[in-house]
């Protein structure tokens, strides 16, 4: 080791354990969304494709940064959003990530425990990375394009997981964005195995159409025996089996075993499970503002869910209403109160 090494601060869990059973846990990438308004132009002057998430180093993060209009920032991360929307269904969550010690880590570490999470946090000192962030470009249509800079979560090892909190959850939940990284990979699969050891389930989000180009082989694997649950939407599901349709595609997942969702945005969902699949329509919105974190918070519906005694159609229902209120305004976080809205709707007593 050099001088120049960075040095990882041991994992520390904010928020001291109980011995209370947790719903979900998430372990993904801990980021700071950093969102502005946007057009096709600038989206190609940026040569970003529309609506799919890249990864970029620093200098990209910045120059990105320079070209965005008015933004807002507000703490993000798939997996991170999910937990979030199932704690403020009055789910028991906790989180798994790696944050820098940096105004963004001190941002995203009071935001995730100031709603309840426990969160696990890795924390490597400040560098030239930082915290991680995601410049979010949101077109008139609410389509969201994203350019990631995972910043110290690029270095997310089986070592920043300890298993404290895998071993009181029903459900694990694996951000697929973090299979983009090998360390990670490593982590995630120690993470699958330390869940089913304390016998736990665990779930699967593919996470991006063309992270699923990049990694077909290891979800395709973790299908036979490791994830209990996946998740997808359209483009996702169809990639994953090569199919030539959607019906094609949820016939081979059928065939898998595992109970699966896959959003279809207005459409609504389907749900797969092993005794035949059903149809959940949409939850009605009155104005689509930002579809940024409609698949993370549709997913918090269905895990608080299945994780309180709901059927899989049930869960559905919730994660659609999840789904709604969080595209009617910029942000991937949710605004209003999900488990009054819920109650409302006759889906939580």
């Amino acid at each position: 080791m050099t001088d120049d090494d960075p040095i990882s601060v041991p994992v520390t869990l904010l928020r001291p354990p109980t011995d209370q059973l947790l719903d979900v846990v998430g372990i993904g990438s801990p980021l700071v969304d950093v969102i502005a308004r946007a057009d096709d132009q600038l989206l190609d002057r940026l040569g970003l494709t529309r609506g799919s998430m890249a990864l970029i180093d620093l200098d990209q993060a910045e120059s990105i940064y320079a070209s965005m209009g008015s933004t807002i920032e507000v703490s993000g991360g798939s997996a991170a959003n999910t937990v979030a929307g199932v704690a403020a269904l009055g789910g028991r969550t906790g989180f798994i990530g790696k944050v820098a010690t940096d105004p963004l880590g001190d941002v995203f570490t009071h935001d995730i425990t100031s709603i309840g999470v426990e969160f696990e946090a890795a924390v490597e000192p400040a560098g030239e990375s930082g915290t991680g962030r995601c410049l979010v470009l949101v077109t008139d249509d609410a389509e969201r394009t994203m350019a990631t800079h995972l910043g110290v979560a690029n270095t997310f090892a089986p070592g920043d997981v300890d298993g404290v909190l895998l071993a009181r959850t029903k459900i694990t939940y694996l951000e697929g964005y973090l299979f983009d990284l090998p360390p990670a990979k490593e982590a995630m699969r120690q993470a699958v195995a330390a869940t089913h050891d304390a016998d736990g389930s665990v779930a699967l989000t593919l996470s991006d159409s063309f992270c699923v180009e990049r990694h077909r082989g290891d979800f395709l694997s973790l299908l036979d025996g490791d994830v209990d649950l996946l998740f997808a939407n359209e483009d996702e599901i169809i990639s994953l089996f090569k199919a030539a349709s959607l019906a094609a595609a949820l016939d081979a997942i059928e065939e898998t075993g595992v109970l699966a969702a896959v959003t279809l945005g207005a459409a609504g969902s389907v749900v797969v499970t092993p005794a035949g699949r059903f149809e959940v329509p949409a939850a009605a919105v009155t104005e689509v503002v930002d579809t940024n974190g409609a698949g993370d918070l549709f997913a918090a519906g269905f895990l608080y869910g299945i994780t309180n005694g709901s059927d899989p159609e049930a869960s559905a229902r919730l994660g659609a209403l999840c789904a709604a209120e969080v595209i009617g305004h910029l942000g991937a976080r949710p605004q209003a109160d999900l488990a009054a809205l819920a109650r409302e709707a006759g889906l939580l007593p």
